[in-house]
């Protein structure tokens, strides 16, 4: 739980081994909603690692002792834009693979259901429901100190998870009460009216994930971001005499790049380069969170339309 790799490699792991159990209790209980589970899994583990490898060049790219390797140096401006990609991809692959799963789960109703062994169904349910709620509650724990975009999406995918599992365990132990009942009629449709529930659950859940993720693809201006740099600016003008300044934000992952173009009046006295030096370092420390992942720059001129 140090490290957001770490805390994605055990994700992966974790994940890789309920697919398999999802799709083989799945083709054994002969129900389609586990094997959509499994299938769901699969994806997930599978993005999972391409956020992990997104996550490796970004701590690579932006550590102390850069190292001059070919990747890096085709990739000067970093790995951020890396991210959202990613992370937009994953959400539109779960949400597709629900929307498909929908349209089987009504044809599967139309056509007169399925029917399924329920002991198969039930224990399988029952025990990705507990190792789900217990992976978000990992991943959750670990981000509090990590604040990762990536173990954010892991921890709410796990807990997605384990809602879904806790419906079907619902719906298999109400197919499982009523065998040999007046009610076995509806046995059939037990399946594919439980797939069609978590579907209708699941296909909104990652539309938060995807607009974030086109924001930034898109380079729009985060309003708060925007706002404290403008209160800095503004103040660094009226303290330090200048005439005005242009600013540019953006928010990409994890990365933020920030551009402050300050206008100084002409003819105005001689300031000697570690000056200005120290006026950056004072804009730096006053818009804060010196890390890796903040991209700042800040140029003085005297002509503005070098500033837009």
């Amino acid at each position: 739980m140090q490290t957001e790799q770490g805390v994605l490699r055990v994700s992966i792991s974790v994940t890789f081994l309920l697919a398999a159990a999802g799709i083989v209790f799945g083709l054994l209980a002969g129900s389609f909603a586990i094997v959509f589970d499994g299938v769901y899994a699969l994806i997930d583990a599978t993005m999972t690692i391409v956020a992990l490898l997104v996550s490796n060049l970004i701590a690579a790219s932006t550590a102390a002792s850069v190292p001059a390797n070919r990747l890096v140096k085709h990739f000067t401006m970093g790995f951020w834009h890396l991210e959202p990609m990613v992370l937009g991809l994953n959400g539109i692959l779960l949400t597709g693979a629900a929307i498909y799963a929908l349209i089987n789960a009504i044809g599967s109703i139309l056509a007169g259901g399925r029917l399924l062994a329920f002991d198969y169904a039930i224990l399988y349910a029952a025990l990705t429901m507990l190792i789900a709620f217990g992976m978000a509650a990992y991943g959750k724990r670990a981000n509090r100190d990590l604040d990762s975009a990536f173990v954010a999406l892991d921890a709410k995918a796990w807990l997605m998870a384990g809602g879904l599992s806790a419906a079907l365990f619902v719906a298999f132990a109400f197919g499982y009460a009523i065998q040999g009942t007046t009610l076995a009629w509806l046995l059939p449709y037990v399946d594919p009216v439980a797939l069609a529930v978590v579907c209708l659950i699941v296909i909104p859940i990652p539309i938060g994930t995807i607009r974030q993720a086109f924001a930034d693809i898109l380079l729009v201006t985060p309003a708060d971001l925007k706002a404290q740099v403008d209160t800095v600016a503004e103040d660094i003008v009226r303290r330090h005499g200048f005439s005005s300044y242009r600013s540019y934000v953006a928010r990409v992952g994890r990365g933020k790049q920030i551009e402050l173009n300050f206008i100084v009046p002409k003819g105005g006295p001689a300031k000697r380069l570690e000056e200005w030096d120290r006026i950056r370092d004072e804009i730096g420390a006053a818009i804060g969170d010196d890390t890796p992942d903040r991209w700042l720059t800040i140029a003085f001129t005297t002509d503005s339309e070098w500033a837009d």
